[in-house]
């Protein structure tokens, strides 16, 4: 259950549903679950979830001119989880820096 989640997701529209609706956001691995994703966050972080919402971020396709031409790739996509947490606690993801 401890490698369902890869990284919290820091970004300017998750802190701000953090401070609006007390939800904090991972990348998990594609294979998991609702049930492994809330059991993982509550073992790491010792905190209650209330909910868990996932979706899959699909890869954007990019392109880069060179001198030899036009170079085409595309980014990996992930399956993302927002979690929702009881009123009252919070995660800190900068404790063990």
């Amino acid at each position: 259950m401890s490698n369902t989640l890869i990284k919290p997701l820091i970004t300017e529209k998750m802190s701000l549903d953090t401070e609006q609706n007390n939800s904090y956001g991972f990348v998990v691995t594609d294979g998991a679950n609702k049930i492994e994703i809330k059991k993982s966050v509550e073992a790491q972080y010792g905190v209650t979830v209330t909910s868990v919402r996932t979706l899959r971020v699909d890869g954007k396709s990019r392109q880069r001119f060179t001198k030899t031409g036009v170079v085409r790739g595309r980014t990996n996509g992930y399956k993302k989880a927002i979690v929702s947490i009881a009123e009252g606690q919070t995660i800190d993801f900068y404790d063990n820096i």
